[in-house]
């Protein structure tokens, strides 16, 4: 099938209709700059924080769990958990008996998304949702975001997924190939925010979108990797101060209303938490042999946790054993507390998907997904990159390891071996968990890690407000 020309992706683009007045009603951009908190805003981002001074600055504590999709979800439904069921970045599937993180379909997110509302209500209404997450099968317009193709000899090719589908090679041909290595990894850093940038400008030219929906995730890197009060955030935060200032100059300039929002703040750790080791020694949880390497059995363990960040949900096999493994969990130290999911959320959806319990870490503490006692007889995974395949959030994907001499010969003979068509496995990845510096997902933390949003015309006291900030603009 040939690639949808541009006029007739335009035309598909506005085939909703149009606008009683096409004019009459300002459009929106809603930036979100991962990381973002009051903490933040100063000397290294006068143009946040000038923007802040002039349209007005609020906090919030954070979703619960303050993750990525968890967060968003709240802000495009308007729900928490209970409705939207996105109690995670990934969870255990339990008929599968499968750990799926960062899973791409918005089919995941129940309930009406803030672009179902607005289609119904406004003839000819367009939203662009450039790389906010659960970003395919989706009814928003427009939609770019990551996404590998993966080859049937076990290769990867990196690449991003549009909608309409035409749209992918058309704006590849005028901003170039996604710089996939700088979203997440080692490599991670301000390039894939810019093109993301550079993407809601050439989409706001070409197409004029009611709603502009901008991920930057750039601050979520050094975050993590140095803590909120390192020195080398310095830089970083400029970086993404200058770029964030460019787009707003940008959206003004076309008369394009600017909403900033977060997700979450970032919390400084030190303490590294490893919950599956824990249940490995107290014989809930079951190891297989796979060539010599340790390998976790999902379907025959007792309890197993899946940590994301400073939160881990813990599925338990027998509802018997509840009591006792709460007990366990609540003495290991960096552990705050350890919930019944339905003391969190309504029965239904949200605790369908969630463990049976779920931990939370300590101020200072997360956890990690590491189940293995040898570093030697770690799975292959574990010093890859690998976001599908380890059964739990890795921070530590952002790290060479200081143990390898030369990193960048590793690297460059792996890309040689991918190039001439073999296969190969990249291990530069370190297994020292202590690496990581900051953290997130607890609720609870001081003002000054709180998520913000600035340029909001009514008082958004949760993530969910959001959703009715961008509702009370159109209509």
């Amino acid at each position: 099938m040939p690639l949808i020309s541009e006029p007739l992706l335009i035309f598909s683009i506005a085939s909703r209709g149009k606008l009683a007045d096409s004019h009459a009603v300002q459009a929106l951009a809603v930036i979100n700059i991962v990381g973002l908190s009051p903490g933040l805003l100063g000397e290294n981002t006068p143009r946040l924080r000038d923007f802040a001074a002039s349209n007005g600055l609020q906090s919030f504590a954070p979703a619960f769990p303050a993750v990525t999709c968890t967060a968003q979800s709240h802000m495009l439904t308007g729900t928490d958990a209970s409705g939207h069921g996105i109690v995670a970045n990934g969870w255990l599937d339990r008929e599968s008996c499968e750990v799926r993180f960062w899973k791409q379909s918005n089919r995941l997110v129940r309930g009406e998304k803030i672009w179902d509302q607005l289609h119904r209500e406004i003839p000819g209404f367009t939203c662009a949702n450039l790389f906010w997450w659960y970003n395919m099968a989706t009814e928003a317009d427009i939609s770019i975001t990551p996404r590998p193709l993966y080859l049937a000899d076990g290769r990867k090719s990196f690449d991003i997924h549009t909608q309409p589908m035409g749209l992918r090679e058309t704006i590849k041909a005028d901003l170039g190939e996604f710089p996939f290595p700088s979203f997440w990894g080692p490599a991670a850093g301000i390039a894939c925010s810019q093109w993301i940038s550079n993407s809601a400008r050439w989409i706001q030219e070409k197409h004029q979108p009611n709603l502009s929906l901008v991920y930057l995730p750039h601050l979520d890197y050094g975050l993590q990797k140095y803590g909120p009060g390192a020195a080398e955030m310095a830089r970083e935060l400029r970086d993404i101060d200058t770029l964030a200032g460019e787009l707003i100059d940008f959206y003004a300039q076309h008369q394009v209303r600017v909403l900033i929002v977060s997700e979450y703040g970032i919390s400084a750790v030190d303490h590294p938490v490893h919950l599956n080791r824990e249940l490995r020694k107290a014989g809930l949880l079951s190891i297989k042999d796979e060539l010599g390497r340790d390998g976790l059995d999902l379907f025959q363990s007792e309890a197993v946790a899946v940590a994301d960040h400073q939160v881990a949900h813990i599925y338990v096999r027998d509802t018997q054993r509840l009591a006792a493994v709460r007990e366990l969990l609540e003495k290991i130290p960096g552990v705050e507390k350890v919930l019944p999911a339905s003391e969190i959320w309504d029965e239904g959806i949200a605790t369908e998907r969630a463990g049976d319990l779920v931990a939370i870490a300590a101020a200072g503490s997360w956890f990690t997904y590491y189940f293995w006692d040898d570093d030697q007889r770690a799975p292959d995974f574990a010093r890859s990159v690998d976001i599908h395949r380890k059964p739990g959030y890795d921070p530590v994907e952002l790290f060479l390891d200081p143990a390898i001499k030369f990193p960048k010969l590793d690297i460059a003979a792996f890309l040689l071996k991918k190039k001439i068509g073999l296969r190969a496995l990249l291990e530069v990845i370190p297994l020292d968990a202590s690496l990581v510096r900051g953290s997130h997902g607890r609720s609870e933390v001081p003002v000054s890690e709180q998520a913000v949003v600035i340029g909001a015309k009514s008082p958004i006291c949760k993530a969910e407000d959001v959703y009715g900030e961008m509702h009370r603009h159109f209509c």
